[in-house]
């Protein structure tokens, strides 16, 4: 059931998670405005506006979680290994960071110049790595010379047909 919440169990491929991503970030920026401009109107404090901000940021991570899971699948990659580790990654990078100010990035940046291109490389990984097959989708495996011939195969399916019409299925004679 998560597996079709979240996205684990379908494929988008690299135009569709590009495309989806823009849009995804443009419907996010309209809510974001949308909010703003409300604000600006009835003169809302922050505390009033921090339910509303609260909705987007957990529509954003969410989103970009689902994306992410469903062009990690189109891969050919497991969401499920592959988020646990770069979230695993992420906690001990800030970690790092934290505990050793003089590898973090400085400012407001929670991470380490590693985990910068950690980040980086994911995400060219996610726009250009080609789409892995799906099991019936996969291309079929070019035969080698020595191999049997197409009729040869055909004169085995024949005679595994012929065995189980007459009762010989599963080595059973009667």
């Amino acid at each position: 059931m998560l597996g079709f919440i979240f996205g684990f169990n379908a494929r988008l491929g690299r135009l569709q998670y590009f495309l989806a991503s823009l849009a995804f970030g443009f419907l996010l920026m309209v809510l974001g405005f949308g909010i703003i401009g409300h604000a600006y109107q009835k003169a809302l404090s922050f505390n009033q506006l921090a339910g509303p901000a609260l909705v987007i940021a957990g529509l954003f991570i969410l989103g970009t979680f689902m994306l992410n899971c469903m062009r990690i699948r189109d891969i050919g990659w497991d969401p499920v290994v592959v988020v646990v580790g770069w979230i695993a990654f992420q906690i001990i990078d800030s970690l790092i960071a934290h505990k050793v100010p003089a590898w973090s990035l400085g400012g407001l940046a929670t991470g380490t110049v590693i985990g910068a291109f950690v980040n980086f490389g994911t995400g060219l990984i996610l726009l250009f790595w080609p789409s892995g097959y799906a099991t019936d989708d996969a291309p079929p495996l070019p035969r080698d010379a020595d191999e049997r011939s197409d009729s040869d195969w055909r004169k085995a399916a024949d005679n595994r047909i012929a065995r189980v019409a007459s009762g010989q299925f599963g080595g059973r004679g009667q």
